[in-house]
């Protein structure tokens, strides 16, 4: 059996083993999230418009305006992506560079 064939046994059966409640060697990654995220610091930070930063970043125009209105809030992944715009912009305009 092949290196890869054998590397999926093991994890189908460290699943199983751990939905069994055995104990098992697992690794745990914590997600965090910011609950609120101001948009428009972020969007200022970078010296754009709204037009150019939803453009940029795929946002919908009238969300980006709702969200720095306050009339909604930016959910989910929303948020984690709004997160990994202000930590590192360049990175997220590099990967979405050529994209659609």
């Amino acid at each position: 059996m092949s290196k890869v064939g054998e590397s999926i046994i093991r994890g189908l059966q460290e699943a199983l083993a751990y939905t069994k409640g055995e104990p098992v060697e697992v690794r745990v990654h914590h997600v965090v999230i910011p609950a609120a995220i101001d948009v428009k610091a972020i969007r200022g930070k970078l010296g754009m418009t709204q037009k150019e930063f939803a453009g940029r970043f795929g946002f919908p125009l009238g969300t980006l305006r709702n969200w720095e209105r306050g009339h909604r809030r930016p959910e989910g992944a929303a948020r984690a992506f709004l997160t990994v715009i202000a930590r590192h912009p360049e990175a997220v305009m590099d990967a979405l560079k050529g994209a659609a």
